[in-house]
């Protein structure tokens, strides 16, 4: 439709269109319940002359290119709109950094720290059951949209897990335990549907110690648990993803071969494979490869005895793990979402922020080099 080109021009669009990098010659105006994401705009109407284009930032893992159903859909959907066009589809913004958050569980920073540090995407570890309600979801919602900053994946917990030692891990860890797998899962499906409330289509959890033997009955009983959670995913549009630590690359990637669902992938975390002595990071990342939809930043050192004692994490870039080397891995298998930074340390929060803010200087260092 022919516009004065002196006018600005507001549209906007459904909250279920994928968000992608495109640039469109109109202004965009946010749905009150829209994450805002990265983009430097301030809650409620933005206006821009037609003549300035807009650039939509997307950084998720899901790729958004010419080849992708999903961006015919959000172009058709956009095309449709009242006086809109659209100029060009760019590439996806690759490599946003981020940080694992909390708000009232878990052992991530506060959602201001990464505000205040200039974190555009975060993880969330899934809130106390009492707060996971469609009121909290919707201010939460509306608080992420007003810093600009986007929600990636809901990671579940539990109470009861530990992780003093690896044995304690295994005895306590994740669904694998059988004394509390039916509770947890019922739980884990809650937190999908809290995630769904929060429109963030990934959720993630340490799954705990997979036994080695496939051919046992609790092998079996852990497979067809995934299962079961991941068909509640995918009735909420969901992925799964695992993260890593507790398995070798081979071991975890059998294991997903064995579930045989296509919504399960993992959630790459190279100090764990350190810290359990499970293998060397950087070789698990290429044997897992494709698989890997999202990542943590996180280092760590080895113990005297990889798989019998806890190695120790360290600040990013002190540990073993090579930073440069682990985002050159990551290019080499074609992985473009966030790198998400993990800094457990809720204890200490001036040194928690203060590592992670080293983090990002680092990350955002490397990727100046590598890209």
């Amino acid at each position: 439709t022919a516009v004065d080109p002196c006018q600005p021009v507001t549209t906007q669009f459904s909250k279920d269109l994928p968000m992608a990098n495109g640039v469109f010659t109109c202004t965009w105006r946010p749905l009150p319940h829209f994450p805002v994401n990265s983009w430097s705009v301030d809650q409620g109407s933005l206006r821009r002359p037609l003549s300035i284009p807009i650039i939509i930032t997307h950084s998720r893992a899901d790729p958004i290119h010419r080849s992708n159903p999903r961006t015919a859909s959000w172009r058709s959907h956009l095309a449709a709109q009242p006086n809109m066009t659209i100029t060009g589809v760019g590439s996806v913004e690759k490599w946003p950094i981020g940080v694992f958050t909390s708000i009232d569980a878990g052992l991530g920073v506060k959602l201001e720290v990464a505000h205040e540090l200039g974190v555009p995407t975060i993880q969330l570890h899934a809130p106390a059951p009492s707060t996971r309600t469609a009121e909290n979801a919707g201010a939460f919602l509306e608080k992420l949209q007003g810093l600009g900053i986007e929600l990636t994946c809901v990671f579940g917990g539990f109470d009861g897990e530990s992780y003093a030692d690896i044995p304690t891990v295994i005895d306590t860890v994740g669904l694998v335990p059988p004394e509390t797998r039916a509770a947890r899962t019922a739980e884990m499906k809650e937190i999908s549907d809290f995630a769904k409330m929060l429109h963030c289509d990934v959720v993630a959890l340490h799954l705990g110690f997979v036994p080695h033997d496939t051919s046992s009955q609790l092998y079996e009983d852990v497979v067809a648990v995934t299962r079961d959670l991941l068909d509640h995913c995918k009735a909420n549009g969901q992925n799964l993803h695992l993260e890593t630590g507790q398995e070798t690359a081979e071991g975890l990637v059998q294991f997903i071969d064995d579930v045989a669902r296509d919504n399960l992938f993992v959630n790459f975390d190279p100090a764990n494979m350190i810290l359990y002595g499970t293998g060397e990071p950087i070789e698990a990342l290429k044997k897992i490869g494709n698989r890997v939809r999202s990542i943590h930043c996180k280092d760590g050192k080895w113990a005297d005895n990889p798989g019998k004692e806890w190695g120790q994490e360290v600040p990013l870039g002190d540990g073993d793990v090579g930073m440069e080397n682990y985002l050159r891995t990551l290019q080499e298998i074609g992985y473009e979402g966030p790198l998400t930074i993990e800094r457990e340390i809720p204890q200490e929060p001036e040194r928690q922020k203060q590592e992670i803010g080293h983090a990002v200087s680092l990350l955002t260092e490397l990727k100046a080099k590598i890209l």
